[in-house]
């Protein structure tokens, strides 16, 4: 059983594992916790053979606000990057759906699953450069599926944009009302059928691993340890400006 206290809980529906990240008091961001609780339940997702498919979605009006700037431990690039790589070396497909806002490494996150759906409430930006930081280890799973122009626009100005916008930049499949035909079409392929074809579509996104994973986490360490970055994390948990703001 789920423990109630638990930033992910865990629950089934004919055949598809749901996955809710549930920590809304901090916009579910990528606690250690979070973080843990979503690598086990893909674990686990991958040794029933009853499920065929993982449906990654969240309480609250937030899907994942990316790191948990608040943790005295916060979860470092390894991290992030193992889950992004258990996310998309899963056998089984994972569907994120967030029907909230998307902010810095929850993007990763979104990009990192098979398929992806949104609400029209949804919001999505990239705000590392805003705080001295990059999107580093998320571009593994974001690049991939970015087209190169909007990757471009959206990482330099941390602008916010909307679900329609995110599926014509290809960061996210289709609007939330297609949810229920992608399940079915899940629940009705063999287990063999949709891991054999995951193979096949993710191959790019694990040659993105295999290359840049190493360099693009030393990045992410070297903005984090930073003296620009520490004062831009420090501005946005007083909710002020950062002193570069013109």
């Amino acid at each position: 059983m789920t423990d109630p206290a638990a930033p992910v809980r865990v629950s089934h529906d004919r055949g598809i594992a749901v996955v809710t990240l549930d920590s809304p008091h901090n916009r579910n961001a990528l606690s250690s916790a979070l973080v843990s609780g979503v690598r086990a339940a893909l674990d686990e997702a991958a040794g029933a053979p009853g499920t065929r498919a993982v449906l990654l979605t969240h309480t609250g009006n937030t899907f994942c606000a990316g790191a948990d700037l608040t943790e005295r431990h916060p979860t470092g690039p390894a991290e992030l990057t193992a889950l992004l790589r258990a996310l998309v070396e899963s056998p089984k497909p994972v569907v994120g759906r967030t029907t909230g806002h998307v902010r810095a490494g929850g993007l990763g996150l979104l990009a990192a699953c098979d398929i992806a759906v949104a609400g029209p409430r949804a919001t999505f930006a990239f705000t590392e450069a805003r705080l001295g930081l990059a999107p580093s280890v998320i571009s593994l799973t974001v690049l991939p599926r970015m087209r190169p122009r909007d990757a471009e626009r959206y990482y330099l100005t941390g602008e916010v944009f909307d679900a329609d916008q995110a599926v014509r930049t290809g960061l996210v499949s289709a609007g939330d009302e297609a949810l229920d035909g992608i399940l079915d079409g899940l629940r009705a392929a063999s287990p063999q059928g949709l891991a054999e074809s995951k193979r096949l579509t993710g191959a790019a996104v694990l040659r993105s691993f295999d290359r840049d994973a190493r360099v693009l986490a030393e990045q992410s360490a070297r903005l984090f340890a930073s003296a620009e970055a520490a004062e831009g994390v420090r501005a946005f948990l007083e909710r002020r400006e950062a002193p570069w703001a013109l």
